[in-house]
């Protein structure tokens, strides 16, 4: 049956479909678009989100501090013997935030 198929194919038959994809092919090429201008629209857009998303890491600092506050004055007034370990370990890791934020900003040129 492939061989019957493949009997009736002519000559005629391959070149239209071959003039078919040619056209399709320069269809497809007209409607691309630059990858360049792709590229450098995502770089704005990512740029837009970076200063939000730095208020963010800062706005997480503020409440980190505000609980680690908290805990290490429970802490203090109950007495316990670690205090000073958590009260380092909560600093530590607000200082950590506003450090990442402040450098990945002047990494990045932003």
């Amino acid at each position: 049956m492939l061989s019957e198929l493949s009997a009736k194919v002519t000559g005629w038959n391959k070149l239209i479909a071959g003039g078919a994809a040619i056209l399709a092919f320069f269809a497809q090429a007209a409607y691309s678009q630059d990858g360049n201008q792709g590229i450098a629209e995502a770089t704005n857009k990512v740029a837009g989100y970076f200063d939000t998303g730095t208020d963010l890491m800062y706005a997480i600092g503020a409440i980190m501090g505000l609980v680690g506050a908290v805990k290490v004055y429970s802490k203090w007034n109950a007495g316990e013997p670690d205090t000073a370990k958590v009260a380092t370990a909560w600093f530590g890791s607000c200082i950590f935030l506003v450090v990442v934020a402040t450098v990945l900003k002047s990494f990045f040129g932003i």
